[in-house]
């Protein structure tokens, strides 16, 4: 599995010479290093075979096949004409398992970071001054605001995010609604109240303003014949009351290199914190993972984590919820899957809150073998090559929010109906595009949430 740990990347070939210059200009982290453009290579200076190491990399770590990177850039050979080696020699000189071949000489198989149409993301140079406190690793996220990009003339909607085949049911607080067949649901949220916490502003009562999320998820697929019910959701947004005062747990910060958190040996778990903490000052998206060791659950995490640089360039935060702390599991998880912050949330509060104060729990034969959806989900990750083990509670549903920054309250919740649901990924950076739009400037400030390994 491609790993997003820098060194892990990097390997023990030519890019590793390079390692210090491409640290101190801001390259320090997996996806972004992907994502660099001939004019930041030219501007490094690279030599011919770190271009071709990385391009290679970035190859091999988008079809998770980082495991034979030493070996296929010790030939010497560039991509191309690695692509023409016949499957056989690539499985009797270099190693490479059949299957694992099949995904190399695919050249569409790769999980792409491809921009939907409807993000605008500005290629941009990344300086040390943005990520020189979090080098010290004493941070709980990055801190780092990226230069806005320029707002589109005519911004979508958040409704239009939606194919128009999508089913939307305006919520029970609203009067109308509308259905269309669709592979997802989704309904419109609450109104929320925002302003100062004295609900005062110049000695006068702030005026409501109205911030509608969506809830979204799978439809509910016949079972055993129809003769077991899928559960039930709820499709009302979370109240923001609700979510700010869980108590969370700050396990990791971002992944950069040289932080470690288990520097001491076993992780230490700080004392609980406010969750609203999390989205004070920055908009924020916060996966909650069902089982990190879950197959189903690392691939989302490494394919939602593969656009940080997308997310970056939004201003958005990344991190991931567990439903509880296994030491051993937190370690394969991060930053193999996932180099955002990962925090554990034991009363599993923010689980409750997916399914409307109830945990949405499944039963795992007729909730998965008798699911043809959870079947499909899981064939789905596996093809990704990902490891996985059965360790920990695998049977409590989770989703995922974002946040709008401070008391904007959630913008989007998608619940995990299905083993394996995944948030679609164009619908969540086109929810993030469009509040990157519509949120105010986020000032400058050096406070950052504070990581205590």
């Amino acid at each position: 599995m491609g790993s997003y740990s820098l060194d892990d990347f990097v390997g023990n070939g030519v890019l590793k010479d390079a390692l210090a210059s491409l640290m101190a200009n801001g390259w320090d982290d997996v996806p972004t290093l992907k994502m660099m453009s001939a004019e930041d290579i030219e501007e490094l200076e690279l030599s011919q075979n770190q271009r071709e190491a990385l391009e290679l990399r970035t190859y091999l770590h988008d079809r998770s096949l980082m495991e034979y990177a030493d070996k296929l850039e010790a030939t010497g050979k560039p991509l191309s004409k690695l692509l023409e080696i016949s499957p056989s020699l690539l499985t009797s000189q270099y190693g490479m398992k059949r299957g694992h071949v099949a995904r190399f000489v695919d050249r569409a198989s790769a999980c792409g970071t491809a921009t939907p149409s409807m993000v605008s993301v500005h290629q941009r140079k990344r300086t040390v001054a943005s990520t020189s406190s979090i080098n010290e690793g004493k941070e709980f996220s990055s801190g780092y605001v990226p230069r806005t990009p320029k707002r589109n003339e005519n911004p979508s909607q958040l409704d239009s995010l939606a194919d128009t085949t999508l089913h939307r049911a305006v919520s029970p607080d609203h009067s109308s609604s509308s259905s269309h067949s669709s592979a997802f649901s989704h309904s419109t949220g609450e109104t929320l109240k925002t302003g100062t916490s004295d609900g005062k502003q110049g000695g006068k009562v702030n005026e409501l303003s109205t911030q509608k999320g969506i809830v979204a998820a799978a439809p509910a697929m016949p079972r055993l014949c129809g003769l077991v019910k899928p559960p039930e959701i709820v499709d009302k947004v979370t109240p923001l009351s609700v979510l700010e005062r869980i108590p969370i747990q700050k396990l990791t910060p971002e992944y950069k290199r040289g932080v470690d958190p288990w520097a001491l040996g076993t992780l230490k778990v700080p004392p609980p914190s406010r969750a609203g903490e999390l989205w004070a000052k920055r908009p924020t998206l916060i996966f909650c993972v069902r089982r990190p060791g879950c197959v189903m659950c690392r691939a989302e995490a490494h394919q939602l984590y593969a656009r940080k640089t997308m997310f970056d360039a939004m201003g958005i935060q990344l991190v991931v919820i567990l439903n509880e702390y296994i030491d051993s599991e937190v370690r394969a998880f991060w930053p193999r899957y996932w180099g955002g912050a990962v925090a554990v949330d034991k009363n599993r509060e923010f689980f409750r809150a997916l399914g409307g104060g109830n945990l949405l729990k499944d039963n795992i034969v007729t909730g998965f073998f008798f699911n043809p959806r959870a079947i499909s989900n899981y064939k789905r990750a596996r093809a990704t090559g990902i490891e996985n083990n059965l360790h920990g509670e695998g049977t409590v549903k989770g989703g995922l929010y974002i946040m709008r920054p401070g008391n904007g309250g959630v913008a989007y919740q998608f619940i995990e109906r299905n083993f394996g649901d995944w948030a679609p990924l164009e619908e969540v950076l086109g929810v993030c595009s469009n509040l990157q739009k519509t949120s105010p400037p986020i000032p400058e400030s050096n406070d950052e949430l504070s990581f205590d390994p």
